[in-house]
């Protein structure tokens, strides 16, 4: 069979399944794109119903690099050609994979296919962080993925240089009847019986399959307050679409609907149905873009998009949260402030990982005030159910990848597993630790990607430790080894220069200006992730102890993360110190980052205190102007898990000021300063840690670190009025008084006690 024949067969086959068909081009580059014009044209696929991923243009069609992959979500095409020669990026392929449409054919280039992965690409080269050169990238993650290709059914492979056949690919179906409801469904819309209960016909005429008219008529339920929706389902399912139709019969009846994602991206199929819906019930009245971000309803109703840290704030009749699940559990709960609230998410794919959202963030959703309706879209809406390039992409992706099932390990204890380094020869000899490893990290994390699979698999500077219970994973950490850098690199970074991976010494050295703390040798975790089943049962804990007992040569540990009370607790608990809080909020988690270390050797001391120093003499001036909306709760944390020692040095002067405030008439507002680096010194370094009940801290973060208003710090902490706010500050340094206070602080004091 020649090539041309085999593109011809391959897509009689899959149009007749209604499914797709891999076609691998593998060898010379130019081979290969003359192949690629040959197969389209065999395979009677026209130019423009094509695109491109690549560098070059081979054929009149859409083009985008890897890069620009995300351009072409919710696209759909009778081909797509990947050009993989320079680069393969997983999180390009998970993008566009999903764009090629039942019937269709997904051609792909690459390097002949023994050799790939000991070729070192683009890709490769974003793995190599200093002191690491991109030789040290091992390839482990093209070796798997050229097995994978070999191995699935639907994928032909053919050699480019020859134009010999390896594998044709042919899964040779039997024979099974046409689902005419689906054709319909697809070519017409909904069936003639399909109903809404209150939303338009044409809201069901728009839906393509049962599953999407299912998703619509559960969004008929945000129709009544205190209503929440969840819909659920794999990539190409159609949810983005299903909110877009229900927004648009929102925006229909004058509602204002919010959408928010990630980024417009994400939420883009839910703006291009909902404007196809308005237009064609004559209802559209104006859009801003194409695609829109706005679009007007002639009833005055709108549906417009904003960023999840813009939108948790803003005012809305209903909103959309669109990928849910690629936001971090405490920002979703924010959105519940909402009387009509969606949150569609996909279970598989890169955006987020839905098994996470499902697990961790519906227990609360569950224990609020809303009305929860519940829909799962499980019909794809392109292609056929069991299509083989969507298993494929799912398992060389690890798409699928989840923990083990909890009736395996819920009877796991800290002190009963073991503790084990799993190096990619481990992950890649047992799929099924290569699946629970990477599950638990999908499970744990909002942002886990393809391209951290990748990344697991390849990186010289990453590492994988674990414990394992009766064989199965229960807690994994994904480490990074940082620092170990030479002058050049240190006086490039300190000169404002990026430099790959290194997140601790990068802060340290361009934020913080110390051009040594590139020297020391550490280790910071990534991620650290417990199974849901047995969290808090103390094996986060056990793993860390254990991480730190292997790493006993080296200089310090860290973290970074979006911080919460609950997580700083976690890691001061461990015996991490903190050194840094960003002053601005990460867009996807809502959430300031902490930094923060456990010191190991004295070098790493040594870079530990010279930085809780700083951070203790800085951080009230920095709460009272660019932290001052953080949490409260976060901001005493924070101080509490610094380990520094902290003077006072007030005069006599300052002393009589705060012990008159204290115990007397003198007023806080009056001067400020001392009072601050008293509060500082009992959140950082107390000599008694309990000598103030938590409403009394939070009311010095609120008035004394963070500068708000009397009457906005009296109406969160709950006092009937600004004056009695005032009056429980002055009893709350009382205790500080007495704990610091110099003999000019208790002459001041006796004066209002006689």
């Amino acid at each position: 069979m020649n090539v041309s024949s085999l593109a011809t067969s391959l897509r009689e086959e899959a149009r007749r399944t209604n499914e797709r068909r891999l076609l691998v081009l593998a060898g010379n580059r130019d081979e290969g794109y003359e192949l690629a014009r040959n197969v389209l044209s065999a395979a009677g696929i026209p130019e423009k119903a094509t695109a491109q991923v690549g560098p070059q243009r081979i054929v009149d069609c859409e083009r985008v690099s890897q890069r620009q992959a995300g351009e072409l979500l919710g696209t759909t095409h009778q081909g797509v050609v990947f050009d993989a020669h320079d680069e393969l990026r997983p999180n390009a392929l998970g993008r566009v994979v999903g764009a090629v449409d039942g019937g269709g054919l997904f051609v792909l280039l690459t390097p002949p296919l023994d050799a790939w992965p000991t070729r070192r690409d683009d890709f490769d080269a974003t793995l190599a962080v200093p002191p690491f050169g991109v030789e040290d990238v091992t390839g482990n993650f093209r070796r798997r993925f050229v097995s994978l290709l070999r191995d699935h059914r639907g994928i032909a492979i053919v050699n480019a240089d020859s134009e010999t056949v390896e594998d044709d690919g042919l899964t040779h179906p039997a024979p099974r009847l046409a689902d005419t409801d689906h054709e319909a469904r697809n070519h017409e819309g909904a069936p003639e019986n399909a109903a809404l209960d209150e939303f338009p016909h044409a809201a069901a005429d728009a839906c393509l399959t049962d599953d999407q008219l299912s998703a619509v008529s559960a969004f008929e339920a945000l129709r009544e307050p205190n209503t929440a929706v969840v819909a659920e389902a794999d990539r190409g399912r159609g949810k983005s679409s299903a909110a877009g139709i229900a927004a648009a019969c929102f925006a229909a009846d004058g509602d204002d609907v919010l959408v928010t994602a990630r980024s417009y991206r994400s939420a883009r199929e839910v703006f291009v149905r909902a404007a196809a819906l308005l237009d064609s019930m004559g209802e559209l009245a104006d859009t801003d873009h194409d695609p829109p971000t706005r679009i007007t309803a002639n009833s005055g109703g709108t549906v417009r998009f904003e960023k999840p840290t813009e939108a948790v704030s803003a005012d809305a009749d209903v909103v959309f949260v669109d990928e849910a699940a690629a936001l971090p559990v405490r920002m979703l709960e924010r959105f519940l402030r909402f009387s009509r609230v969606a949150f569609t998410t996909t279970i598989h794919g890169y955006e987020g990982a839905g098994r996470g959202f499902s697990v961790r963030f519906r227990d609360r959703l569950d224990e609020g005030d809303h009305d929860v309706t519940d829909v799962t879209l499980a019909e794809p809406i392109r292609y056929a159910p069991g299509d083989p390039i969507e298993v494929w992409a799912f398992r060389a992706l690890a798409l699928d990848a989840r923990p083990a099932v909890d009736p395996l390990v819920t009877d796991a204890t800290p002190d009963g597993t073991e503790y084990r380094a799993l190096d990619a020869d481990d992950l890649l000899a047992d799929e099924n630790l290569l699946r629970e490893t990477f599950g638990l990290l999908v499970l744990a994390h909002y942002r886990t990607e393809p391209a951290d699979l990748a990344r697991l698999l390849d990186a010289p500077n990453v590492a994988v430790r674990a414990l394992r219970w009766n064989g199965h994973v229960v807690s994994v950490a994904l480490l990074a080894r940082e620092g170990d850098l030479p002058a050049d690199v240190r006086e490039h970074m300190y000169d404002g220069g990026r430099v790959k991976g290194n997140m601790l010494p990068d802060v340290l050295t361009t934020q913080l200006r110390d051009f040594d703390a590139g020297i020391p040798v550490g280790m910071r975790i990534m991620r650290i992730a417990t199974h849901h089943a047995v969290r808090s049962s103390g094996l986060g804990s056990r793993l860390l102890a254990e991480i730190r007992r292997e790493c006993s040569d080296l200089d310090w540990l860290g973290t970074g993360f979006g911080a919460t009370p609950e997580l700083l607790r976690f890691w001061r608990e461990n015996g991490y110190r903190t050194v840094q809080l960003s002053t601005t909020r990460n867009d996807a988690s809502g959430e300031y980052s902490a930094l923060m270390f456990d010191p190991i050797s004295p070098s790493g001391n040594d870079l530990y205190e010279r930085h809780a120093r700083r951070f203790a003499a800085r951080i009230a001036s920095v709460l009272s102007d660019a932290l001052a909306d953080m949490d409260s709760d976060v901001v005493r944390e924070s101080l509490r898990a610094t380990d520094a020692d902290v003077e006072t040095s007030l005069t006599d002067w300052e002393w009589r000021l705060v012990a008159a405030s204290a115990y007397g008439p003198g007023q806080f507002d009056h001067g400020p300063s001392p009072f601050r680096r008293l509060v500082v010194k009992q959140l950082v370094d107390p000599t008694d840690p309990d000598a103030l009940s938590q409403r009394q801290e939070r009311l010095l973060v609120r008035k004394v670190l963070q500068a708000h208003r009397w009457p906005a710090v009296a109406d969160e902490l709950g006092f009937h009025s600004a004056g009695e706010a005032m009056r429980a500050l002055g009893a709350a340094f009382q205790p500080l008084v007495d704990a610091y206070g110099t003999d000019a602080a208790m002459e001041e004091k006796r004066r209002y006690s006689d």
